[in-house]
């Protein structure tokens, strides 16, 4: 019998030049690039070309490329009429999902597989992306749609979108990073989905409306959520303790602790909790980074487990303002990216994803007919 590698763990399956992590020290790299250096010295804007071109891009590179994406952030007025037709959503997840498959009916390269036009497509995507959050938020408030700002960079233009209020310097820089730190992950589940689906040469927004499919759920881009959800109803800093302990002594999961891949602490973790500490100061909401430094200190004496992206990841979007169910669909608006690279990737050096299962069903069965059943 072969050797079953459950959840495909430790299982090598390609090669990349996207990104890569060393789980063992803790570190994340973007095409050679550690994120802590990327994070505090880059931008958004150019850590998508970055992911794209391999190299961080010259002056006119990079106005070239936010010339494109402000050329480019306006879906067409039929995806904002379904957006407003749509049911309420269970998840809005599941209304970006649709979306997001929508653009491939108003694309006029949808179907053309060069590597010139699936180069626009992720311009057009990644542009187009965090347009289509920030319409479904107002819509579903009954709030008239802001259209995209093209004197705002990427991240300003979304909290933009969403409020209707152009954002301070300090929170649009905030926010640049986070969506920096959420970039890239490797072949994580939706990385992964997307591949599989680019390695059938389907088109990449079928490929992207895969990975979406992934980060929908819980044990992959929904635990922020849930975090910020356990702290809204721990309430208080002085109930935190007592709270997890409870959780702990149930044997249920602390939602944002731990990781697949990372043996010591999660390098975003680190700089999400100066954005979460800096962020409830400058608001004057603090008792989210108190109850979370609170939450994590009892977690690494008791458990000796460290917190990963998520945790201080959903106090910062809270005091940014953003409302908690939007939480994972933020984590498309950055990751669409690193989609896009990967299925790039894929399609340059393709060869069709198909593992193989160990078949532990009975044999030598023999049909029988159905009256004699």
């Amino acid at each position: 019998m072969a050797e079953v590698k459950t959840g495909l763990q430790n299982v090598v399956i390609a090669t990349s030049e996207i990104c890569s992590i060393d789980g063992q020290q803790g570190k994340l790299i973007y095409r050679g690039y550690e994120i802590s250096d990327l994070a505090a010295n880059s931008t958004f804007e150019e850590v998508v070309y970055l992911l794209w071109h391999g190299r961080l891009p010259h002056r006119q590179e990079l106005d070239q490329l936010r010339k494109q994406f402000a050329e480019n952030r306006a879906v067409a007025p039929e995806i904002l009429d379904l957006l407003k037709s749509l049911p309420p959503a269970q998840h809005p997840m599941e209304t970006l999902r649709t979306a997001i498959s929508a653009l491939s009916l108003y694309d006029p390269e949808s179907e053309d597989m060069s590597e010139e036009a699936n180069r626009r497509k992720a311009v057009r995507l990644t542009a187009q992306m965090g347009t289509i959050v920030a319409a479904y938020a107002r819509i579903r408030e009954g709030k008239a749609v802001v259209a995209p700002d093209p004197g705002l960079g990427h991240a300003a233009n979304f909290l933009y979108m969403l409020t209707g209020e152009k954002p301070s310097e300090q929170d649009a820089r905030w926010f640049d990073i986070a969506l920096i730190l959420h970039a890239d992950h490797s072949f994580n589940a939706s990385t992964f989905a997307a591949r599989v689906t680019a390695s059938t040469l389907s088109d990449m927004h079928s490929a992207i409306t895969s990975a979406i499919g992934a980060l929908k759920g819980p044990l992959h881009g929904g635990a922020n959520e849930r975090v910020m959800r356990m702290l809204l109803e721990i309430g208080s800093v002085d109930k935190a303790e007592d709270y997890v302990r409870g959780l702990l002594a149930r044997k249920e999961k602390v939602m944002g602790f731990g990781h697949r891949v990372y043996r010591t602490r999660d390098p975003r973790a680190t700089i999400l909790q100066k954005m979460s500490e800096e962020l409830g100061r400058s608001t004057g909401q603090t008792k989210w980074f108190e109850m979370s430094q609170r939450i994590e200190e009892l977690m690494i004496r008791e458990k000796g487990i460290n917190a990963n992206v998520d945790f201080y990841s959903a106090s910062s979007y809270y005091v940014l303002g953003i409302p908690v169910d939007l939480y994972t669909l933020i984590f498309a608006v950055s990751r669409i990216s690193g989609w896009t690279a990967h299925v790039l990737e894929q399609y340059a050096d393709n060869k069709l994803i198909r593992p193989l299962a160990e078949y532990t069903g009975p044999a030598g069965l023999s049909y029988v007919p159905i009256e004699q059943r």
